[in-house]
């Protein structure tokens, strides 16, 4: 799935003078893909917005995922804000849809993350019990022709944990992924909403529009 976007700061949630909150696009990536290729870092001089500094991308969202994405846009903000991510401050809320119906309306996934990677395969994340505390709440939303939309709020911030956790924690891939599920389609994982404290100031509270290959589920939503 790769949504065009000819100006990034059409894309933008919130702006003000430490923080911008992109809705990131599915397809492209945040950081300068190995092989080559646009990526959310080779354009951030277009969200300069008048600093002389571009802005720093505070956390990380797969290439084929969609929604909020915190860029810090001076040196202290973006101290603080690494610090917030480092002590879990930051509320990060997903939507996914699920490939079959999920038993249970909600719960939490504590599953231990690890990387392993094979000539074969590549790289991919387990669940292991030597890995990183890897921890998330979910909710049913609901269930529509054999899919389940889910929330999902993650804990601790691993690579893949969301795509993991659906796959292994509860028996059911995100559909469309093409490395833990089925693929064949747009990844139905998107990054809803973020919340992140920086008092004295009123918390940076961001959500983002549903993309269109959610469209069937914007009535659940």
């Amino acid at each position: 799935m790769n949504e065009q976007v000819t100006d990034l700061a059409d894309r933008i949630l919130f702006v003000d003078g430490e923080a911008i909150v992109l809705d990131k696009p599915a397809g492209l990536p945040v950081d300068a893909p190995r092989r080559g290729g646009d990526s959310i870092f080779a354009r951030l001089d277009e969200l300069k917005l008048g600093f002389h500094r571009p802005p720093v991308p505070m956390h990380r969202l797969d290439r084929d995922t969609s929604g909020c994405l915190l860029l810090g846009r001076n040196p202290k903000s973006v101290k603080r804000f690494a610090l917030a991510f480092e002590q879990g401050k930051v509320e990060k809320t997903y939507l996914a849809v699920l490939e079959g119906e999920l038993e249970g309306a909600e719960g939490e996934v504590d599953l231990r993350l690890r990387k392993v990677s094979s000539a074969q395969e590549g790289w991919r994340m387990v669940g292991h019990h030597r890995g990183q505390e890897a921890r998330t709440r979910w909710r049913r939303i609901a269930v529509c022709d054999g899919l389940t939309l889910v929330e999902f709020r993650p804990l601790t911030g691993r690579t893949h944990q969301l795509r993991v956790h659906a796959r292994e924690g509860l028996g059911l891939p995100i559909l469309g992924d093409p490395v833990y599920g089925k693929g064949g389609g747009p990844l139905m994982l998107h990054a809803l909403r973020l919340v992140v404290p920086r008092e004295p100031k009123a918390a940076i509270d961001v959500t983002a529009p549903l993309p269109p290959h959610f469209a069937g589920w914007v009535d659940e939503a």
